[in-house]
């Protein structure tokens, strides 16, 4: 029998960009957007605060970009600070090369792995979703989803007891399965 288990976001990431006021790290999302038309150009911005000091930094979303060419849906989400733009655009690739930043995942997620039904059979199939682009070491995925520790993954992978078509040692943020055999 197969089993669904989902890596499920709880909150924001913290974005890991140096603040120049206290050369902080971290920065969370204010959720809240500036937006600046001058003329027929429009830039918009998504504003994040220093977690140490709470200095405003502005991550660029639109430069100097045609207002005509701008959809009015993305107008509109902007000027209403919607949540789920917040988060589309943290997690948009493009936004996050341009503002060079990363996202730190720590304690914003969580495994979902239904009920516990599954350890006491020999053989458990799992399919792992992301619901989100989480990196998240699959180790450590698999280790709290069977109550087991980390070593005891590494050590059931050694042996060949837990089989996956990817590779199991490194960080995961798209979908994968695995084979546990006791």
């Amino acid at each position: 029998m197969l089993k669904n288990w989902v890596v499920v976001p709880t909150c924001l990431p913290l974005v890991r960009r140096r603040c120049h006021a206290c050369a902080s790290e971290h920065f969370r999302a204010s959720g809240k957007f500036r937006v600046n038309a001058n003329h027929k150009l429009i830039d918009a911005w998504l504003l994040v605060l220093c977690t140490a000091c709470g200095e405003t930094a502005k991550l660029t979303v639109l430069e100097r970009m045609n207002v005509r060419s701008v959809r009015p849906e993305l107008l509109d989400r902007l000027h209403d600070n919607d949540p789920v733009l917040t988060a589309e655009l943290l997690q948009d690739p493009v936004v996050r090369r341009r503002n060079r930043i990363a996202l730190d995942w720590d304690d914003a997620w969580r495994l979902d792995t239904g009920e516990p039904d599954h350890l006491d059979r020999e053989v458990i199939d799992v399919s792992v979703r992301f619901a989100a682009r989480i990196p998240v070491r699959a180790v450590r995925l698999v280790a709290e989803g069977c109550g087991l520790s980390r070593a005891g993954i590494e050590r059931l992978i050694t042996e060949g007891k837990l089989v996956s078509a990817v590779r199991l040692s490194g960080r995961l943020s798209g979908d994968f399965t695995f084979t546990l055999k006791r």
